[in-house]
């Protein structure tokens, strides 16, 4: 009978935020906070007019989002427990070091965003929080990181399980953290629903 194991696994990390925090975040000031930023935030708006980024994100203009809200400090604190039990899980050997979030921003997506495909460069974990899930709101969707090295390899029936797809779509709900290594490329399809998909992201790296 044949052996077959699964070898270089890619895991993606799926929790409820407060599960682990040690002062619980409150979801509907968390989004009052994002949006009463956004509304704010000249520079932030003006880069998305600039570079045709649908919706709002403060990702080049905001690096003090937990000094400028407490609720993102908040946020960052349960964050790091969230983080530390996936680094565990990883088997990473740290080094005596820890994982420190050194970015951390808003993504709000009307009807019609998207957010194309992508990785996080000198980063060694990142993942998002999500705040607003309309119904229709766009799933997260991973790439399995092999595929640029698959040339002639056939495509995976439907009904294959999904450790063998080569697409995977994540449906988070609100209050849900999400993380994964920082190279694995993911986006966001379309969002379909009529209101924002409000979410927050972040990175951690090797301090």
């Amino acid at each position: 009978m044949a052996d077959i194991v699964n070898l270089f696994v890619t895991r993606l990390y799926r929790a409820a935020l407060n599960d682990l925090a040690k002062k619980k975040v409150d979801y509907a000031e968390l989004e009052d906070a994002c949006l009463g930023i956004a509304e704010d935030d000249e520079a932030g708006q003006n880069w998305c007019e600039k570079q045709g980024y649908p919706g709002y994100t403060s990702y080049a203009s905001l690096n003090d989002l937990p000094w400028r809200s407490p609720i993102f400090a908040d946020l960052v604190k349960a964050l790091d427990k969230h983080v530390a039990a996936f680094v565990k899980d990883m088997g990473f050997d740290l080094q005596g070091k820890k994982l420190k979030c050194d970015s951390i921003w808003i993504n709000i997506l009307p009807q019609g965003g998207m957010h194309a495909s992508h990785i996080h460069t000198h980063s060694v974990i990142s993942g998002t929080t999500y705040v607003a899930m309309p119904k229709g709101a766009s799933a997260l969707k991973l790439e399995d990181p092999r595929l640029p090295m698959m040339m002639t390899a056939p495509l995976v029936e439907k009904k294959a399980a999904q450790e063998l797809q080569r697409f995977v779509y994540v449906k988070p709900v609100v209050g849900e953290v999400l993380l994964w290594e920082s190279w694995l490329r993911h986006e966001v399809p379309m969002n379909m629903a009529e209101d924002d998909r409000i979410s927050v992201s972040f990175n951690y790296g090797w301090a």
